[in-house]
């Protein structure tokens, strides 16, 4: 950074303002572009002398040394310029901290489903009936929040229970599934059935030793053994008075390939029953972004595009091709680098706006549990493209998904 004079700035100038603090200027960023003479303004209005630049992040150099020194020779409207900003400010605090109750409402919703999912788990195979019932309850106030859903939020969240893994796999399957159920245009009952049989599919894997689970590679017999879940989860859920054939078949089939090549019975195309297809995009595409080895994890985009490209004879290509479009150009969970050379993360996506989403913004000077959100709809900022995480430092991963695990979660929203 170098310093220089406000009365040299114009537009394209890259600024700091993180010296100063947050929550001492009108600016929404600590660190941008400049982009209007009215900026300028205000910060001359703000008595500063000269301020940090970055020429690499500039857009335009610094005007000259003026001849003479500077004299206003109008009417200064500085002052007024800056008291808008202020105010639009102000009101920016507040949709932000609408914004901040609206994911912590989320985030503790989600955490409650997420408990019960796992209860509902432990109840196979030996309260089967009652486990059942409380499975189709949680499918419903899921579905119940998805129709007219508008938005899509991904949740990092700090605190999860070790032993409830299989839990937050199994809700993030099932939101995802209904996610594409919705696109699909799935009936009610259609949805509900896909919520359940999506949340019981891996319910035979509690009879699956963590060693086979977890194994990047397996030998032909602990291959055998792992695919034989799907069996397990068909005894589990058979005691169940009430569940529905496509709840079962989602347990079956969640496995097969729409080429043939999957398992337990190799079952091709439109052989394989149509919630089951759903479901086995669903799961892949967690099962990419959330491996048991984090390390190991794709990101959204990545995921999409092993799914497209490397395994698209592997699902239903109406339905994949759905799903990518369900998910947006910049799934949540995306790291991005804005046009303000700031990064971010995709937090929720926009819908009728599809390159401008929420973004959880790094921002070093700033609490993460205080963490700056910008709807790109409503500020002069656009997606230059999206980064690995890989290629980030760390303390901006950590940062921005300090668990580096993805959780989906829908909120209803009325039209």
């Amino acid at each position: 950074m170098q310093k220089v004079p406000i009365d040299r700035l114009q537009p394209g100038v890259f600024i700091s303002l993180s010296s100063i603090g947050w929550l001492r200027h009108p600016f929404l960023l600590n660190e941008f572009r400049i982009a209007n003479p009215k900026q300028i303004r205000a910060l001359r209005e703000m008595g500063l002398a000269e301020i940090e630049w970055d020429p690499a992040r500039s857009t335009a150099q610094p005007l000259p040394e003026p001849a003479v020194p500077f004299e206003a020779d109008e009417e200064d409207f500085s002052r007024a310029a800056l008291a808008g900003m202020l105010d639009e400010k102000r009101q920016r605090l507040e949709r932000l901290r609408r914004q901040r109750e609206a994911l912590a409402r989320r985030e503790r919703q989600y955490a409650q489903h997420a408990t019960a999912a796992s209860d509902i788990l432990k109840g196979f195979p030996g309260r089967a009936t009652q486990a059942h019932a409380s499975g189709r309850q949680l499918a419903n106030q899921v579905v119940d929040g998805l129709i007219g859903a508008e938005s899509m939020a991904i949740h990092l969240v700090n605190q999860k229970f070790k032993e409830s893994d299989m839990a937050f796999h199994a809700l993030n399957v099932m939101v995802l599934s209904l996610l594409l159920g919705r696109a699909l245009d799935l009936s009610e009952d259609e949805l509900r059935h896909l919520g359940v049989g999506a949340l019981l599919h891996d319910v035979g894997k509690a009879e699956i030793p963590p060693r086979i689970l977890r194994a990047a590679t397996r030998t032909p017999p602990e291959e055998s053994f792992y695919r034989a879940h799907i069996g397990y989860g068909i005894q589990a859920v058979a005691g169940a008075q009430g569940i529905k054939v496509a709840e079962r078949n989602i347990i079956a089939c969640h496995h097969e390939h729409w080429d043939g090549s999957g398992f337990p019975n190799k079952l091709a195309g439109d052989k394989i029953p149509r919630l089951a297809r759903i479901v086995a995009i669903a799961n892949r595409y967690d099962n990419l972004c959330n491996p048991f080895e984090l390390h190991h994890a794709k990101t959204p985009a990545e995921a999409l595009r092993q799914m497209f490209k490397t395994e698209g004879a592997h699902f239903d290509p109406t339905m994949l091709q759905a799903f990518i479009k369900t998910l947006g150009v910049y799934p949540p969970g995306s790291f991005v680098h804005l046009s303000n050379c700031a990064v971010g993360l995709v937090v929720e996506t926009n819908p009728d706006a599809l390159l401008n989403p929420l973004i959880m913004l790094y921002d070093r000077d700033i609490p993460r549990s205080e963490a700056m959100l910008l709807d790109l709809r409503e500020v002069d900022l656009k997606i230059d493209s999206a980064v690995s995480p890989a290629k980030l430092p760390v303390e901006v991963v950590e940062y921005l998904a300090p668990r580096g695990r993805l959780d989906y979660y829908v909120e209803g929203t009325a039209r």
